[in-house]
């Protein structure tokens, strides 16, 4: 059943074709880690299925390379340099080298004018770079530059599965495709025609934000065209708020890969989170990332699940797909219309949701009820 759902990610998914460039990779345990024996077996788990997800592209195209790292420690952060070079070509990291522009991009810390040199230099010689990606590592490179370059510049296809577990193949991933794919853009256009968003939870949460000159983006899972990208599972509409506008409070009662003993609270002002509150120790790990960076609380996405046949909530590249659930993330949102530029990409997912669409003419309408798909 596994090799099985693992073709369909390269015959459905990605649509792989013989003469096209298959790059895989995931990320190791790193020594600065330190997780308990039974995150431990899950990383091991995910760095198996990403071998044998290699061995399975072989069988679609005559170029498969498979790349292994150190783990970054961190969502959102860039991956290493020989990762850039086995996916972009030795000639765009050497050029990228050179006109010294590599180190910055790979800590967040390039300007604009830094970006548009490394995009010509990435241009220049993009016919070097893998046509797909399957990107298996723990932690998520979605929104990274790495990610942005290969896919609006040279068009590759990218199937990013961050925390991805082998009973997804049978869950979130066992799916109507074209139905999710229709539901999915639909919603979209729908999100697009809104300039504001208010959200309200049973649970306390409370937020609302502009959307105003930021577009939503519809997460489907059909990778097939040149340059497309998403998560999968898939399933979701998700945009960038204007940066400044969020405010509220935010109740998180889970984290990413679990539920929490007791909900946190996080209060939201000019458009970035200003305070944490909560004995979970889960509020140390929040706190020690605003501290880190002030562009880490940063209001940097607001998405909605779409997808029918996701289920569990312990894992956020499943839960967030979830029908009729939304989820926030703080940090970056660089890579996908967003301002902010900072190695940190979290996801928190909310259940129940009343989500409220607010028009350019002061009107509204609701389309999630306590959870319930009104649109």
């Amino acid at each position: 059943m596994i090799t099985f759902a693992l073709r369909d990610i390269f015959r459905i998914n990605l649509g792989v074709k013989k003469r096209e460039r298959l790059l895989v990779f995931t990320d190791r345990i790193s020594d600065k880690e330190n997780i308990s024996a039974e995150a431990r077996e899950k990383r091991t788990k995910l760095a198996s299925l990403s071998l044998l997800a290699a061995e399975i592209g072989k069988s679609f195209c005559n170029s498969v390379a498979f790349h292994e790292y150190s783990a970054t420690g961190s969502h959102g952060a860039e991956p290493p340099a020989a990762l850039w070079e086995l996916a972009f070509g030795e000639k765009t990291v050497g050029a990228l080298k050179k006109a010294r522009l590599l180190y910055l991009i790979l800590k967040k810390t390039a300007g604009d004018s830094d970006i548009k040199q490394a995009e010509d230099i990435v241009a220049k010689y993009k016919s070097a770079a893998a046509d797909c990606i399957v990107a298996l590592s723990y932690y998520s490179t979605s929104h990274t530059r790495f990610r942005d370059f290969l896919t609006r510049i040279c068009g590759c296809r990218y199937a990013s599965m961050p925390l991805f577990e082998a009973s997804m193949l049978e869950g979130a991933m066992n799916v109507d495709w074209k139905a999710l794919a229709k539901r999915t853009r639909e919603l979209a256009g729908l999100v697009n025609t809104a300039e504001g968003i208010r959200i309200k939870t049973p649970n306390g949460t409370s937020l609302s934000l502009s959307k105003k000159g930021r577009k939503a983006l519809a997460d489907t899972g059909i990778l097939t065209r040149k340059g497309s990208f998403g998560n999968l599972p898939a399933g979701e509409v998700f945009f960038a708020p204007l940066e400044g506008t969020a405010r509220g409070k935010l109740v998180l009662e889970w984290a990413p890969t679990r539920q929490l003993v007791s909900p946190l609270t996080l209060e939201v002002k000019g458009g970035r989170v200003v305070d944490v509150s909560g004995p979970d120790e889960y509020a140390d790990y929040v706190r020690m990332k605003l501290m880190e960076r002030e562009e880490n609380g940063n209001i940097a996405e607001l998405g909605i699940g779409t997808n029918d046949a996701a289920t569990r909530p312990d894992n956020i590249l499943e839960s967030e797909k979830i029908l009729g659930t939304i989820h926030i993330a703080l940090g970056d949102n660089s890579s996908f219309g967003g301002k902010v530029k900072t190695p940190f990409h979290e996801d928190f997912v909310f259940f129940k949701p009343t989500v409220t669409l607010i028009f350019r003419d002061g009107s509204s309408k609701d389309i999630l009820k306590a959870g319930k798909v009104l649109y």
